[in-house]
């Protein structure tokens, strides 16, 4: 399985990073899903979010940000495209794109299984020694992934309380996602999934394919706060990567002009609906 986050990004933060490792704990305990790789897509400059900076800048920071890890790696497409690009319209790339055969097998070159990976699609019935790595380039596709990965959206789970903006999303669009890919949800303070699951009627019908993800040490880290200390000049330190912390000094991108653009602007998607 592979878990895909699109949003702003703006900037990475470690709970954004903590929502990958929460999700794939959270899937791994379930014994029907080996997560085999995250993938971070920030969504283009056209989107027009207040305060929104440039794509550059905000793919600069992901991948210094994801620098440490070995499963999650950051995909530009989403940002480098002329325009807006809806979020199912991501998804489906990669069902179309698929996942390429070199890149599998990168993947599962560099991991070790010391049990087979039952009812994960995934190298069925054998497994890879500590001692020594098989070498996948040699075996069949077929044999290494019989189906292709499944696609999952990851997100918070206030996400879904999005759904009911008007205008924000459209209606087969939900569908489309929440019925051919599925959503896995991480809770936040104050958030309650369920009920927004059970207030809606698409959601309820799909519900037995959106993962809700218990996040139990609360981490109520926010990307717009953190811009805030930044403008104020207060320490962000242990909430966004040191990395990131540089990355931004040098560059000077988060300062009072750069919170207001696309300030009184609509979303994108508001304007196209």
């Amino acid at each position: 399985l592979i878990l895909l986050a699109c949003g702003s990004f703006n900037p990475i933060t470690n709970m954004h990073m903590r929502l990958f490792e929460l999700a794939r704990d959270h899937l791994h305990q379930t014994g029907q899903y080996q997560v085999i790789e995250g993938i971070v897509s920030p969504v283009n400059d056209d989107y027009g979010k207040k305060g929104l900076v440039s794509a550059g800048h905000r793919i600069a920071m992901a991948k210094l940000a994801l620098e440490t890890s070995d499963w999650i790696r950051v995909d530009p497409w989403e940002s480098e495209q002329e325009t807006w690009t809806e979020t199912v319209k991501v998804l489906r790339r990669y069902v179309v794109r698929g996942v390429r055969r070199e890149e599998i097998l990168g993947i599962m070159n560099s991991m070790v299984y010391t049990e087979p990976l039952q009812n994960s699609g995934i190298i069925t019935g054998m497994f890879l020694s500590r001692k020594k790595k098989t070498n996948l380039e040699n075996l069949s596709f077929s044999l290494v992934f019989p189906v292709l990965p499944e696609l999952k959206l990851l997100c918070g789970a206030d996400f879904l309380q999005t759904f009911r903006t008007p205008n924000l999303w459209k209606e087969e669009h939900i569908k489309e996602i929440v019925e051919k890919f599925g959503l896995v949800c991480v809770s936040r303070a104050g958030s309650d999934p369920a009920q927004y699951i059970r207030e809606s009627d698409l959601l309820a019908e799909f519900q037995h394919n959106i993962f809700l993800v218990k996040e139990w040490i609360q981490n109520e880290i926010s990307a717009t706060q953190i811009r805030y200390a930044l403008c104020r000049g207060l320490s962000v330190k242990y909430l966004i990567p040191d990395s990131v912390i540089s990355y931004i000094a040098h560059h000077n991108i988060y300062t009072e002009e750069s919170e207001r653009k696309n300030e009184g602007d609509l979303l994108q998607p508001l304007k196209l609906h």
